[in-house]
Parts: structure tokens; C-alpha cells; sequence
């Protein structure tokens, strides 16, 4: 690595962003000529326990400059990651600023960059699911009109940004380098089996998986009880088991959900579902002193005598990995889910009304059902009746995603032909 080429200053802040990172960090240090990068997080997401076990997981180098910014509202945590990044810029002064998706460090480490005359990158650029409400689509949008590169994960994204009016010649169509990394940890999971046997829910009968995060889920008390009370009766179904973001473990924790399951009124919910503001505490409560990161154990998955609604404390990303290419369903807000059951072939279900990732319905194995009780349901039975949607991979969706990245990048560059 020539010391005379300026690094790319390549941006994490929260952890979807760092399966993103580590296959472009490799693939630039393969490159012909290799990529310099100087890798800098800035702490958006809070919880250093689970930033520790992405790291570790994903083979990423520690940071070379951490921002340590942490939580706050919207405007406060954008303002902070500004402040913190622009000296950063002064004292590297790199070629070019490298961000991922679409939190609020993306955008506002791409202010920084473009008012100081940096160029900027974005990988995952063009994703739009016309929903104003979401902070993720401001970011996506502004960002977008800022970038001088920009790296997208399927056609649609391009056609969406020329509607914008974004020049072709700054958009490349290279795919989803979110898929390199399942590729390239799929053998390195952890066995679905080993986290499954903490509780009691037998790998080889069907059992389903939930993650839920999104603010219009979780931010809401009566749309989270309802939730929560439609899990319960899913759960009747097939074991579910439910690693609780920490946005949620706090909203639920002041949550009283229905006492009764969704089915007919009167129905009194099964003993010890997580169905009340008690139960839900007890359940998500911080787990006890010297318990690794991540680990499970039957008392910390679920109250006594609970249904087959499993709640665990937050998993690294290899454990997440076994367990989603191991599951019967999918059941979740989240975008990168959405893609990686496209990605191993799971059928998907999307809490959500819209989705910035039309391909994986179009294409993939996603099914948007919402948050109403009876679509959720009926979606959870077809899978286990047919087996679910059949989709296919889309292009590009290889994991061959980071080596166009690098290749397309050193381009831009001028440093190769």
C-alpha cells in the first residue's frame, strides 16, 4: 500500500453497516492497486457490547478512529457525528469519503465531506420506499443528491435516481454487498442447533425467527401490543424465537400488551406468555454478571412456563447467521433481513407497510404483511402448508459485490484502466 495514495475514509455507525464494510475492506486490500482505507465508526449505535461482537465476528480491524458519539435524538446525534467528523477530515485529508446505507451518520458524515470539497460514496444508493415518515428515506434522498459515486444493489435503484435527476455517469449497478458477507460467513455460523437447545425448541420441526426495531413498531404502545399479542398466537403455530433489538427491550418494557391472544375475545392468553407489562420486563431484563455477550439460557429466553414465544438478549452476527439460514420463517421490520432471506431462500415476513426493498417481493422471498393480526396469521400458515414464496437470487447478488466496488472504485480514481 503506497503511502503517497491519500486513503478513502470508509464510515461505520451502526451495525448493519458492518457486514457492509467488511467484505470492501478486503476486497480493497486485494485490489490491483490496493485500496488504503482508514476506517472510522462513530459510535451511533450506543451499545458497546454489541459493536465488540460485530467487530469480532465479522473479522473487521478495530477502528482507526472511533467518534464515540452515542445516542440521541435525530437532530442531536446528526449535529454530533458532524462536529466529531470534520476534524477527522482536516487531519486525514482523504481521497474520498465511503458511507453505507442510510443511518444518520451516512448523511451526516456526507455533509461534512461534500461542504469541506470531498468527494463522496455511497454504497447502497438508489433505495426508496416513498415513506416520508422514516428518517432512513431522508437520509437515503439526501444523501444520494450529494454522492459523486454512487453504488447500487438492483435496477429499480438506478431508475429511481434519475428520476431524482441524479447523473447516470455517477451511478454503478455492482450489487448487494450485503449478500458477500452471508456468503462468506455461512460456514463460520453458529450452528441454529447450539442456540436453539438453551430453549428447548427442536431444530428439525419448523420454528420461526423475529427481529423487530422500526420506530413506527416499537414507538407506538398500541401497535407494539399488538404485535406482541399476535406473536403469542403465531407462536401456537411454531416455536418463535426472538432476539430483542435494544430499542425494543426499552419500549417494551413499558408496554402492556393485550392479556388475551388475538383469537376469540374472552381467549385468555396461554400461562406465561409475554403478554403484560410484568412479563415483558421480566423477560427482557439485562442478563446476569459474567453472562457473555449474546449467550442463552433458558431463564433469560423466557418467564417460566412461557409460550413458545423464546425472548433472548441480542446475538452477534455469526449466531444471527445460523439461525436465519436455519429458520422456517422470518418475521421482521428489518431492511437487511429482508435481503438476506432473499439471499438463502427463507420466506420473509415484512412488519411493514412499504419497503425500500421492492426486489426481494418482486423477486425474492419477502411478503410485506403489516402489522394487522389476521394478514400475519394467514401469512404464518401458508408457509407452513406450502412452504412459503419460492423466490430466486437476484443479479449481482453474488458476493461478488465488493470486488466490482473495489474495481469500479480504483477506476473513479484513476488508479487503474
Amino acid at each position: 500500500m503506497s503511502k503517497l495514495l491519500p486513503p478513502v475514509l470508509c464510515v461505520v455507525g451502526a451495525r448493519p453497516n458492518f457486514m457492509k464494510m467488511a467484505p470492501i475492506l478486503e476486497a480493497f486490500a486485494r485490489a490491483e492497486p490496493a485500496i488504503p482505507a482508514t476506517l472510522v465508526h462513530t459510535g451511533q449505535h450506543y451499545d458497546v457490547a454489541m459493536n465488540e461482537q460485530h467487530f469480532a465476528a465479522l473479522g473487521l480491524p478495530k477502528p482507526d478512529i472511533s467518534l464515540e458519539v452515542g445516542s440521541g435524538s435525530h437532530a442531536k446525534q446528526t449535529a454530533a457525528v458532524m462536529e466529531h467528523f470534520e476534524p477527522v477530515l482536516d487531519e486525514v485529508q482523504p481521497a474520498a469519503v465511503l458511507v453505507v446505507g442510510d443511518v444518520n451518520s451516512t448523511l451526516a458524515c456526507t455533509l461534512v465531506a461534500s461542504k469541506k470539497g470531498v468527494p463522496v460514496i455511497h454504497v447502497e444508493a438508489g433505495l426508496r420506499s416513498y415513506d416520508r415518515t422514516m428518517p432512513e428515506e431522508i437520509n437515503r434522498v439526501l444523501t444520494d443528491q450529494i454522492a459523486d459515486l454512487l453504488f447500487t444493489t438492483e435496477a429499480k435503484a438506478e431508475d429511481n435516481l434519475a428520476r431524482e435527476g441524479v447523473p447516470a455517469e455517477r451511478v454503478r449497478f455492482v450489487g448487494n454487498v450485503m449478500i458477500d458477507s452471508v456468503h462468506r460467513n455461512r460456514e463460520k455460523a453458529v450452528s441454529a442447533a447450539q442456540t436453539l437447545a438453551a430453549l428447548d425448541v427442536d431444530p428439525a420441526k419448523p420454528w420461526g425467527l423475529v427481529t423487530l426495531h422500526r420506530p413506527s413498531n416499537v414507538d407506538d404502545a398500541a401497535v407494539l401490543a399488538n404485535i406482541v399479542g399476535t406473536l403469542n398466537e403465531a407462536a401456537e403455530r411454531l416455536p418463535l424465537v426472538f432476539p430483542v433489538h435494544p430499542r425494543t427491550r426499552a419500549r417494551m418494557s413499558h408496554v402492556a400488551a393485550p392479556r388475551t391472544t388475538y383469537g376469540s375475545a374472552g381467549t385468555a392468553a396461554p400461562v406465561g406468555a409475554v403478554s403484560d407489562r410484568e412479563s415483558a420486563r421480566s423477560a427482557l431484563q439485562e442478563p446476569p454478571e459474567g453472562t457473555a455477550p449474546g449467550a442463552v439460557s433458558r431463564s433469560e429466553a423466557a418467564p417460566t412456563g412461557a409460550t413458545n414465544l423464546h425472548l433472548l438478549d441480542p446475538v452477534d452476527y455469526l449466531t444471527m447467521l445460523g439461525l436465519l439460514q436455519s429458520a422456517t420463517l422470518v418475521i421482521t421490520d428489518s431492511g437487511g433481513l429482508q435481503e438476506e432471506t432473499t439471499a438463502l431462500g427463507i420466506p420473509c415476513l415484512t412488519v411493514r407497510e412499504n419497503t425500500e426493498r421492492p426486489i426481494t417481493i418482486e423477486q425474492g422471498t419477502n411478503t410485506l404483511v403489516g402489522t394487522d393480526r389476521a394478514t400475519i396469521l394467514a401469512a404464518v400458515d401458508n408457509i407452513l402448508t406450502t412452504g412459503g414464496k419460492q423466490g430466486r437470487i437476484p443479479e449481482y447478488w453474488d458476493g461478488q459485490t465488493a470486488e466490482r466496488i473495489a474495481t469500479e472504485l480504483n477506476r473513479w480514481l484513476g488508479r487503474s484502466g
